[in-house]
């Protein structure tokens, strides 16, 4: 995305809400309205609904972020008009206790929403996911979904379900959540190496027990 080395946790810190979308298909600006704004500056990495962003400006009202094509091209951001919901993170401190997972604001690839329904006091989300991503989203892994932490409840085929507490669905943009609505997806960064390892190894002809 458009930030360096930054680490997220997927433990939603605020929701802002879109006031200027990044325009067109090649590079612009985001404006997000947040009381957030008042505690960030330019130059550090925020976590826009699970995309790294680098914040170019703030105040009391909001931040800007720079939105390169390639992430238009990769996740939701384009696709966010005036007034929709986004969660905000702000990049793991190396003295705040570790929550959610390793997340690292690279979006894999954009899912959609299948359902969303309540569970007892809870709520069930099942998402479409790209197959390509599929290697690496194991049962009872996390993964974050437009930057939220969850664990995978179910898996089958290409969609994955995850339940969701009360507090996290009335904390995150959750809320509007409705069918058909694109999300960011992010798997979890240790699958995606374990993933590489067995492909580098397939392609190179070693079968799993060879010790030679």
């Amino acid at each position: 995305m458009s930030c360096g080395r930054s680490m997220f946790t997927g433990l939603i810190e605020a929701v802002g809400r879109v006031s200027e979308p990044a325009p067109g298909a090649a590079a612009g600006t985001l404006r997000i309205a947040t009381p957030l704004g008042a505690e960030l500056t330019p130059g550090e990495s925020i976590a826009v609904s699970g995309v790294c962003l680098t914040v170019t400006a703030s105040n009391a009202d909001g931040f800007s972020a720079s939105v390169s094509p390639e992430t238009r091209r990769v996740t939701t951001i384009g696709d966010l008009a005036p007034g929709r919901l986004v969660n905000l993170e702000r990049s793991l401190r190396a003295d705040a206790r570790m929550g959610g997972h390793f997340v690292l604001g690279h979006v894999d690839g954009a899912g959609s929403i299948a359902r969303l329904s309540r569970d007892g006091e809870s709520y069930w989300l099942d998402v479409d996911v790209p197959a390509d991503l599929l290697s690496a989203i194991v049962s009872k892994g996390s993964i974050a979904i437009d930057g939220i932490s969850l664990t995978v409840a179910a898996l089958a085929g290409s969609r994955v379900g995850v339940q969701i507490v009360p507090f996290t669905f009335a904390e995150t943009t959750l809320r509007e959540a409705r069918a058909g609505h694109p999300v960011n997806i992010e798997t979890d960064v240790i699958g995606k190496h374990v993933a590489r390892w067995l492909e580098s190894r397939a392609d190179a002809g070693i079968v799993a027990g060879d010790r030679k």
